[in-house]
């Protein structure tokens, strides 16, 4: 297990990692909700966080979420990907061509091939 600049990296408390993994900063491994008993205390002792397979690698600022989510052995998870179902082994899952808007100055500009998207 391997996190690489480790600023911002969440690991929920019922998460499960495989043999080397590496999470890169801003990751987060959450859960979707918290069950709560009819006096809205917090239901304890089940999974709520994902589960992480042998050597999955997890790119900047990534969020998988959810108990019953699984991330298959092998996969890349790339920067930026919102992940809350489960992922088959060996799958490469990344963002292509997001669309950038600028506001203000000039003009508007709505250019997804000419922007930098790093924010």
């Amino acid at each position: 297990f391997f996190i690489d600049h480790g600023t911002g990296v969440v690991v929920g408390e019922t998460c499960e990692i495989g043999d080397h993994v590496k999470l890169y900063q801003g990751v987060t491994l959450g859960a979707l909700s918290f069950k709560t008993d009819d006096d809205g205390t917090l239901i304890r002792g089940q999974k709520r966080h994902p589960t992480i397979e042998d050597g999955v690698v997890v790119y900047a600022n990534a969020t998988i979420l959810g108990g019953r989510t699984v991330i298959g052995h092998d996969s890349v998870i790339g920067s930026s990907v919102w992940i809350t179902k489960s992922v088959s082994p060996r799958t490469t899952v990344v963002l292509e061509q997001p669309s950038l808007r600028v506001r203000g100055g000039e003009k508007d500009t709505h250019s997804p091939d000419q922007s930098n998207y790093q924010i």
